[in-house]
């Protein structure tokens, strides 16, 4: 059976949801991590998107992302995601040079909101992801290294983004573990207008 997303008042199902990796400088350096020469980028399977938080571990992070939905090949709608990731696997890969799968695509590890149409400039778009109340991320177009169309771009040069696909653009600073029972809230804005809200609780 497979997973779906909420678009308006239509179920959508992903084939797959593609991840942008390192487009936000203050992350990079974070976690200590080089800077990219290109674009990088890796896959979840749809069997990884969920609309629940779960709890996996002491070393498993929640990473906020602004998501988008694709559909004729191009951004159809906005969302918000939790890339989660198993910290401690995916040292251990990096530092053979291994792939990140077991680390990434894992089943639930892709928490998305529902998504949203929209109709104004992508430059005006930025969020915020409270945990327990406390602000832990926060970003907005300018601070990313590769824009939303860039990254579709990049990705179509050699990928095909079929309709109900959702790329993940990549994460700002404030990437931290989390406990069961913490409460997140993804708020979306354009401009001053905010466009989505979405809350998560930790099972």
């Amino acid at each position: 059976m497979k997973n779906s997303i909420r678009f308006g008042d239509r179920d959508i199902l992903p084939s797959k949801v593609v991840c942008v990796g390192r487009n936000y400088v203050e992350h990079i350096e974070e976690l200590g991590n080089e800077m990219p020469e290109n674009m990088v980028l890796f896959n979840k399977p749809n069997s990884a998107v969920t609309a629940t938080l779960s709890y996996f571990g002491p070393e498993t992070r929640f990473e906020g992302e602004l998501c988008l939905l694709i559909e004729r090949g191009s951004i159809a709608g906005l969302g918000f995601g939790l890339d989660l990731t198993h910290a401690d696997i995916q040292n251990r890969l990096k530092s053979k040079g291994l792939p990140w799968e077991r680390a990434k695509a894992f089943d639930g590890a892709a928490v998305l909101s529902s998504f949203v149409s929209f109709d104004g400039p992508l430059e005006e778009i930025r969020f915020e992801l409270y945990r327990n109340g406390v602000l832990a991320q926060h970003a907005d177009y300018h601070l990313m290294i590769y824009k939303p169309l860039e990254i579709l771009d990049e990705i179509q040069s050699f990928m095909t983004l079929e309709d109900g696909d959702i790329v993940m653009t990549g994460t700002p600073k404030g990437v931290s573990t989390y406990e069961r029972g913490d409460r997140f809230e993804a708020i979306l804005y354009q401009g001053d207008s905010e466009i989505l809200r979405e809350e998560w609780t930790c099972r």
